[in-house]
């Protein structure tokens, strides 16, 4: 399952201005670019750091362009939070994910009592949730999830838990948007309180999938599935 991205410029990493803006140099120039994440991306946004930018064809943006990958040690990373969801969304609609394959495709952000999940599903006409998280950091070929504390994170691996009590099928999948990782973890030392929610989780059977993704300027495509340790 693959996205084809718009043709992108080249350009070189300056600074965060803030949570969604960073200002890049491209062709001698200062630009500002949207970063459509919240991840600290600390290992990966550094100056100097090779980027590509897409132009935004909206006149009504702030910014005249949207940050899409960065270059990690000859690795491309997509740094787009938005990116997984429309993988996976494809993915479903075509039966292309074997955990989920006798499932139909219901609907997006689907609200349930206290929370909104990412897809809701149904097998056999019963719900099935799906919670999907972007994936931008790796450690010694294991792929790390969150890059910094998520207090949100949290509380979806804990209302899906709950919901899971209630005899939902419910399950969340890390996308890794990078191709250079053999594991999938929780981020431990970054976010304790997230890898006990997702151990917690497991443990009352919510199901845990990572799949890794090939990136290129001009396309990202999952591929296959990492193993999960817990």
């Amino acid at each position: 399952m693959q996205l084809q991205f718009n043709p992108m410029q080249v350009g070189y990493f300056v600074e965060r201005l803030n949570r969604f803006v960073a200002l890049v140099k491209l062709n001698d120039q200062k630009v500002e670019a949207h970063v459509a994440t919240s991840g600290r991306l600390g290992e990966l946004l550094v100056p100097g750091a090779e980027v590509l930018l897409e132009p935004s064809s909206s006149a009504k943006r702030r910014t005249r362009y949207s940050l899409r990958l960065v270059k990690y040690r000859n690795t491309w990373v997509c740094i787009d939070a938005q990116v997984p969801n429309i993988l996976v969304r494809k993915a479903l609609k075509q039966n292309a994910l074997k955990p989920f394959v006798y499932c139909r495709f219901e609907r997006s952000e689907p609200k349930y009592e206290h929370g909104r999940f990412d897809f809701l599903l149904r097998e056999k006409e019963k719900p099935v949730l799906l919670e999907v998280k972007s994936v931008t950091l790796v450690e010694a070929k294991t792929a790390l999830f969150p890059d910094a504390p998520t207090e949100r994170g949290a509380r979806h691996l804990k209302h899906l838990a709950a919901l899971r009590q209630e005899g939902y099928r419910c399950a969340v999948l890390f996308v890794v948007q990078r191709d250079d990782a053999i594991y999938f973890a929780p981020n431990q030392k970054r976010d304790p309180a997230f890898a006990r929610a997702l151990r917690h989780a497991v443990a009352g059977g919510v199901e845990v999938y990572a799949y890794a993704c090939q990136v290129m300027p001009e396309e990202i495509a999952l591929t296959g599935r990492l193993p999960v340790l817990v």
